[in-house]
């Protein structure tokens, strides 16, 4: 799974990176260990009369499906495996519909060894940016009335597969990492289609990320400085 993630590039990075024309709401300040239901970023396409417009906006990490009664479910829908999100009741929907990708520098997994969990960040080579697979929801929170524009939370969750060599060793499970030749049929609004949904999945390659032992202060979301990316000694 993907449980912990770094976003420390600005807004304006993102920007040239993603090709993003409009940013909708606040700008959010560089993170080193996003933990599930925080506010993080996304790039999705907007569709319209002509060329769909490619935005970044803020959500909250942990799907909510739009028949959610609460947002209780939201910390089980952080992740999304790719092999059944076609189908899943939680994300068959946004799979073919709302898509999008969330900027990462990397993320950090937790190793089982017989002498207890062990936190690595990996990321990539050059230290690229990545992007995440995602899909998206806007969920209407029953607490406010059908007029207030505060009724509608967006939410989002990250596309998991199998891992294999160095980031099997670590879990069994890896987020979906796009190339960037990829990003633009994966935001594509008009790829509707569930079969074409899964021929892009399956042309994802393997991403070629580096592992980094850290130190055990990741473990807590309360910390979240540069250092938390330094090497374990």
């Amino acid at each position: 799974m993907c449980g912990r993630y770094v976003s420390a590039r600005n807004d304006h990075e993102l920007r040239l990176l993603f090709d993003v024309e409009r940013r909708v709401g606040e700008s959010l300040a560089p993170s080193y260990n996003i933990a599930p239901t925080q506010w993080v970023r996304i790039v999705r396409e907007e569709p319209g009369d002509g060329a769909a417009v490619r935005e970044m906006r803020n959500a909250r990490w942990g799907l909510l499906p739009v028949w959610a009664k609460d947002r209780r479910m939201a910390s089980r829908l952080i992740n999304a495996r790719s092999e059944t999100v076609a189908d899943k009741p939680a994300f068959r929907a946004a799979a073919v519909r709302r898509r999008c990708v969330l900027p990462a520098d990397g993320y950090y997994e937790w190793q089982r060894t017989p002498g207890g969990k062990v936190p690595y960040y990996l990321h990539g080579a050059e230290e690229e940016a990545l992007a995440f697979a995602g899909l998206y929801e806007r969920w209407a929170d029953p607490d406010f009335g059908g007029d207030d524009p505060d009724r509608w939370v967006w939410t989002c969750t990250i596309l998991t597969r199998p891992a294999s060599d160095t980031l099997g060793r670590i879990h069994d499970r890896a987020p979906v990492v796009l190339p960037a030749d990829m990003v633009g049929d994966w935001l594509d609004p008009e790829a509707t289609d569930k079969d074409r949904v899964r021929e892009m999945l399956d042309a994802v390659p393997e991403p070629h990320l580096v592992p980094r032992r850290v130190g055990p202060a990741v473990g807590s979301p309360r910390n979240n400085d540069p250092s938390l990316l330094a090497e374990a000694g």
